[in-house]
């Protein structure tokens, strides 16, 4: 069997996500869709809307035959670290293929990715405090590569191009043109919006049914729903009572930041307050929200390091197909496959300890288990 692999948010999982999944088998022919998924935690520095339980049944639903977890140390990372955790996870799963949305699908991003290698290195990269950092990264590529990155998934196009340059056997890539609603665009129109427009809508009490599949639509109305606001209070008391020693060991808190947010908390009325007093040119409000996380998670550096020397393949889910790849995989798999959790890997050492401690933030949120005795969910293709 070959397989396309996927990597994705479903935050929550709505139309244009479904054509995503149709144009990965389209475009590769493979015989099976592979979706690595963020967990609990995704790229912007947020919880996800509803837990990885209820996102994986979605996407099984819309099309995917396998979906296998993207650990909160690799989902919660800047472009480049969440391309380098995303497509060693593919390439251990011996997916062939790698398809993924983008603004400019002419592009050869492998092309692009050479070029900008073979560029001088970005050290002295944010130089100018006048303009912005993502102005200023901007630059660099036009200079470097020739090209203008300026809409986010032309990014991360490029940042999976450069991550596939450094595995031993890379991925074809396979960009197709995105449809539906822009990036973080606000507006919802027919039956098209974007997530962030939907994570919107639904903390607004409005009805999203008809932008996404029913089985999201269901998850939505049935899951505990998590947020910033959740977490904002926590984040607080973090600050208010770590001392400076720890809060410099979190992971990116570097430049004296630990000070920039222990001094802005105490007039912040809100997690949107605080974000907008901490943010700067040089730091963007991704950057700040992943810091803020890893503060609320007490993820360090060390932790982060330790848990990328451990990572593994966690399954949520598969249809029959997806049941299929995984027993041709499951032999030569080169990381641990894990089908059911055992109490030994969320113990301290274990293969998911440092995905658990993340975890439990959720289970004591929501009352529901999101490791331990868990089995990935199982839907007939018919259903």
């Amino acid at each position: 069997m070959q397989a396309v692999g996927m990597i994705a948010e479903f935050n929550p999982l709505h139309n244009g996500h479904v054509f995503a999944l149709q144009a990965a088998r389209r475009l590769s022919g493979a015989d099976a869709v592979v979706v690595l998924m963020a967990g609990n935690f995704v790229q912007r520095g947020e919880p996800a809307i509803v837990d990885k339980w209820h996102r994986a049944n979605a996407a099984l639903a819309a099309g995917a035959d396998l979906v296998v977890e993207l650990p909160t140390t690799d989902a919660v990372q800047a472009a480049d670290g969440f391309a380098a955790g995303s497509l060693a996870l593919l390439s251990a799963l011996h997916v062939q293929s790698l398809a993924f949305g983008t603004e400019a699908p002419g592009l050869d991003y492998a092309a692009l990715a050479a070029r900008v290698a073979a560029a001088p290195p970005q050290a002295s990269l944010f130089a100018d405090h006048r303009e912005t950092y993502a102005t200023q990264l901007n630059q660099y590529y036009q200079q470097t590569a020739g090209v203008s990155l300026d809409a986010p998934n032309l990014l991360l196009g490029l940042s999976y191009a450069q991550a596939n340059r450094a595995l031993k056997a890379p991925l074809t890539l396979l960009p197709f043109a995105r449809q539906g609603a822009a990036h973080d665009a606000p507006e919802m129109t027919a039956q098209t919006a974007s997530a962030s427009a939907l994570r919107a809508a639904v903390a607004a009490g409005q009805d999203v049914s008809g932008f996404m599949p029913q089985p999201m639509a269901a998850g939505l109305a049935q899951a505990r729903r998590q947020s910033w606001d959740d977490l904002f209070p926590l984040l607080r008391y973090r600050l208010q009572t770590a001392d400076l020693a720890a809060l410099r060991a979190v992971y990116t808190m570097s430049e004296g930041l630990e000070f920039r947010l222990t001094e802005q908390l105490p007039g912040a009325a809100d997690f949107a307050d605080f974000l907008q007093r901490i943010k700067s040119k040089r730091y963007t409000y991704a950057r700040m929200r992943r810091l803020c996380l890893y503060v609320v998670l007490n993820l360090t550096q060390a932790a982060v390091q330790a848990a990328a020397a451990k990572r593994f393949l966690h399954v949520l889910g598969f249809n029959q197909t997806g049941r299929r790849y995984l027993h041709q995989v499951k032999k030569t798999a080169t990381l641990p496959l894990i089908t059911k959790v055992s109490s030994a890997m969320l113990a301290p050492g274990g293969l998911m300890y440092w995905q658990h401690r993340c975890d439990q933030l959720i289970e004591t949120l929501t009352g529901t288990a999101q490791n331990f005795g868990r089995v990935p969910l199982m839907r007939k293709e018919n259903d």
